[in-house]
């Protein structure tokens, strides 16, 4: 019995938050939209600021803002009446939090952006509290019933929805993609995963290209050279035509002794498979398990036809991409 009894109390307060984040659905207003353009535009530095919970709310809207790349920390409530004003300049865009809005320590920073003409952004419960009045952007969160009554639990929650929802519509409005993101997340695998084909190719002399004349007698030294298990057959104009795998190379030499003195055209696959340099390595990965070959040729989609590099199946993996 004292098991469900948890069990009960922990879906309870789940439901609570439910119902909090609900009503903040239903509370956001162009006031979310001034918000949103404000700190898109912002071409200095947004600044988050809470006491107790909400403090901790806001280094984490500041950690969520600044790796959708807008630069953003959270600045000590505390700290900032002794010196740390100074780390706020005008162009910056101030957001405070508080629950109450009249939070004492907050007070100095809402005097200090007013004398400075600095951008102000509640994020607040009251109307009539000294924040929601002194703010240039008010956002109401609504008010929310906690659990246990006195425990900030789903208050807080709706300022982290907030905060997350003001950072995603902010990237939204910057067009910030996928590879804008990778450049602000380069290690771990969230990181490996957003590798592109160009990050991990093979360039330059290592690309074992092969003209569609050449004796196979020669190009048998080249591919043994290069070590990738593939030719990259071009012809004069030094336009991709084709390939040739070492597979190849070994069932068809069991066909013809002769093979050797072949060229190189005679024998190569036409139409080879190939990948744009700018797509993700995972999607190069899933397509050479998908086609069961261990290596892609890498063009770019404006010159299909010009080989820029070679990906291996070992680069991926050795990058730590699945």
């Amino acid at each position: 019995m004292i098991k469900k009894k948890y069990i009960t109390t922990a879906r309870n307060v789940i439901n609570l938050e439910i119902k909090a984040l609900q009503k903040l659905k239903q509370s956001i207003n162009n006031s979310f939209n001034d918000a949103v353009v404000q700190i898109a535009k912002c071409q200095s530095k947004v600044i988050l600021c809470g006491v107790g919970k909400s403090g901790l709310i806001a280094s984490k809207i500041a950690a969520t803002l600044a790796s959708v790349g807008t630069p953003s920390f959270s600045l000590s409530a505390s700290e900032a009446s002794h010196g740390d004003l100074g780390m706020i300049s005008k162009k910056d865009i101030l957001i405070l939090i508080s629950n109450s809005g009249e939070t004492s320590e907050l007070k100095n920073i809402i005097q200090f952006s007013k004398r400075n003409k600095i951008l102000l952004i509640a994020i607040v419960s009251k109307k009539d509290s000294i924040l929601y009045k002194a703010s240039d952007i008010k956002l109401l969160v609504p008010k929310v019933t906690e659990a246990a009554g006195i425990v900030p639990t789903a208050s807080t929650t709706t300022q982290l929805a907030l905060g997350d929802a003001l950072a995603i519509s902010s990237m939204k409005y910057r067009k910030f993609d996928k590879m804008d993101f990778k450049k602000l997340h380069p290690a771990g695998s969230l990181g490996a995963q957003l590798k592109t084909v160009e990050d991990i190719m093979v360039t330059g002399n290592n690309i074992p290209f092969v003209n569609e004349n050449l004796l196979m007698s020669k190009a048998l030294k080249i591919l043994s050279k290069k070590k990738l298990g593939i030719l990259i057959v071009q012809n004069k104009r030094k336009k991709t035509v084709g390939i040739i795998t070492d597979g190849q190379v070994r069932r068809f030499s069991e066909k013809n002794l002769k093979f050797q003195s072949l060229k190189v055209k005679k024998i190569m696959t036409k139409k080879p498979i190939c990948i744009d340099k700018n797509e993700l390595a995972a999607k190069a990965l899933n397509l050479m398990n998908n086609k069961r070959i261990t290596a892609l040729i890498v063009h770019n989609k404006k010159k299909p036809m010009i080989t820029v590099g070679v990906l291996h199946v070992h680069s991926i993996l050795q990058s730590n991409i699945s």
